[in-house]
């Protein structure tokens, strides 16, 4: 089946609050989801990257075949059957008790692609294929030896080889975001041990000083448990931690309030502390907040993750004022999208609030003074690594509203898509998504099926399919059944109290939400 035809056909099929809200003579590209896969399948089957220019492989996820892994559940949803089950067989027949390359294994990276991909995949297909958890378990065995001795927080690397971690400073990303996966893995397995070990984790996270109330900071150290440094953001380093409080709390159901108050703490701190409007256009940004209190004026393709999950967090919540400031967040990424010369938005931007300008680094020049004024942020970071954070809340805030211009959004994203990535094969990202005639960069990450591929899939699709009351998305977008929602989450007046006054040390910090070798080697 073509693409034209499977996206056409959901397309007839979608309907919200009984409104049309298709846009009419749409003509989507017929080389997307099928297109790519398949050049997968030519260039890089079993390997971790295809690199879309050089039609060949690279291994930055120790050369279990990640894309594999990552496009599972996006097979699932699209009745791609056949591709479905040669996928459970290659992960059949891999041995992920040893890395196939010489790298370490990320206990992130490993926990949110490959165990949240077969464990959803798994549970998608109906839990036909139980190899799919025990190779999820393979994994995961090998992953505990990140907690040493009676260390509550894990390491964030570990060789698997010699089952030692790598001994260094962690963050609350990398050790507070394997709660939904874990936990599932307790549920298939019978063996408790492996929610207990990420829910000690987090509820430590969740106890200990902070910055501002909720808000750890981004460092941790692992030996110690204390916080690393004062830094506070929604970006990489931090982001995850804060999207599994909350969805952690309606994927269990947990009696335990102190998930959703965690988050609703951190809300609250934000809105009175990291909440800005840009002096131009009144655009919402969440800003971060650094060693030395200072607000730095930065967003990220990474961080704009917020607004979905403000969303969802609000209506968890029964909270309308939340639900608003997180489609207003939403807007304001989506506008670093529609802003640019290519209709995609960059890695890392800025802006200006009426508290100033400042990020930490240098001030902005007249050429991106001169942007600004037209667009209510400027660019620091221009590229594009196929990101999905934008079009994730995007998805979130169609969803939730039916508002047909978060549709017409994605249609737009995906007529820039079709324009300005297509490489030798496949897609690939962009150095600068402001100039239409930029090199590109010859990596295609896994996240591009797991996340962009479902979230562009899912907003065009029939809205009860997936839905967001049924399922809970992990942060690599693989869904997870959800049992039917409590009437409110959290509660009635929420505020973690730390066991002690915030005093952090001193040591540096693991590289935010680190970039594989092979992209570090191209930007």
């Amino acid at each position: 089946m073509s693409f034209r035809r499977w996206f056409l056909a959901a397309l007839a099929t979608s309907v919200v609050k009984a409104e049309p809200v298709q846009k009419q003579g749409l003509q989507l590209p017929p080389s997307a989801a099928l297109h790519h896969y398949e050049a997968y399948q030519t260039y890089a089957w079993g390997y971790d990257d295809l690199l879309p220019i050089s039609k060949t492989y690279f291994d930055g996820r120790n050369g279990w075949g990640a894309s594999i892994a990552d496009a599972m559940g996006t097979m699932w949803i699209m009745g791609l059957t056949d591709w479905f089950e040669q996928a459970v067989n290659h992960t059949a027949n891999t041995d992920f008790s040893v890395s196939h390359t010489s790298d370490t294994v990320s206990l992130f990276e490993t926990t949110i692609r490959y165990v949240g991909g077969f464990l959803s995949a798994y549970e998608l297909s109906g839990e036909k294929y139980p190899i799919l958890v025990e190779k999820a378990q393979d994994l995961a065995d090998q992953m505990a030896y990140a907690w040493v001795g009676n260390q509550v927080i894990p390491y964030g690397y570990i060789d698997f080889a010699t089952q030692q971690p790598t001994i260094a400073t962690s963050n609350i990303a990398e050790a507070g975001t394997l709660t939904m996966e874990w936990n599932r893995l307790s549920q298939y397995t019978g063996n408790s041990t492996y929610k207990t070990l990420v829910e000690e984790s987090v509820q430590h996270m969740i106890h200990m000083p902070t910055p501002l109330p909720g808000m750890p900071a981004q460092g941790i150290n692992v030996t110690t448990g204390k916080p690393v440094g004062g830094y506070v953001t929604w970006g990489g380093g931090s982001d995850s931690y804060f999207e599994y409080l909350i969805k952690y709390a309606r994927l269990t159901n947990t009696d335990d309030n102190s998930y959703a108050d965690a988050w609703l703490t951190a809300v609250d701190s934000s809105i009175k502390t990291l909440l800005k409007t840009s002096t131009v256009d009144d655009l919402l940004y969440l800003a971060d907040y650094d060693d030395d209190k200072k607000i730095r004026h930065v967003g990220s393709h990474l961080a704009c993750f917020y607004g979905g999950n403000w969303i969802l967090g609000g209506k968890l919540t029964n909270n309308a004022t939340v639900v608003d400031i997180g489609l207003k967040l939403t807007d304001a990424c989506w506008n670093t999208y529609a802003s640019t010369a290519t209709g995609i938005g960059p890695e890392i931007f800025a802006y200006i609030s009426s508290d100033g300008n400042y990020t930490g680094d240098t001030a902005p020049n007249q050429q991106q003074l001169d942007f600004y004024d037209q667009h209510g942020f400027y660019i620091t970071y221009p590229d594009y690594i196929l990101r999905p954070e934008v079009l994730e809340s995007n998805f979130y805030a169609w969803r939730v509203t039916g508002d047909p211009k978060y549709f017409n959004n994605a249609v737009s994203a995906v007529t820039s898509f079709k324009k300005y990535l297509p490489a030798n094969v496949a897609y690939a990202g962009i150095y600068d998504v402001n100039n239409v005639d930029s090199d590109k960069v010859d990596d295609m990450e896994s996240f591009w099926f797991a996340e962009v591929l479902k979230y562009l899939y899912l907003t065009f699709d029939d809205p009860s399919h997936i839905s967001l009351d049924e399922y809970v998305f992990n942060t690599e977008c693989h869904p997870f059944k959800a049992p039917p929602a409590k009437s409110n989450y959290g509660s009635d007046s929420p505020h973690i109290v730390p066991s002690q006054p915030f005093s952090p040390e001193s040591a540096p910090l693991p590289a935010v939400s680190p970039t594989s070798k092979l992209l570090l080697s191209l930007l």
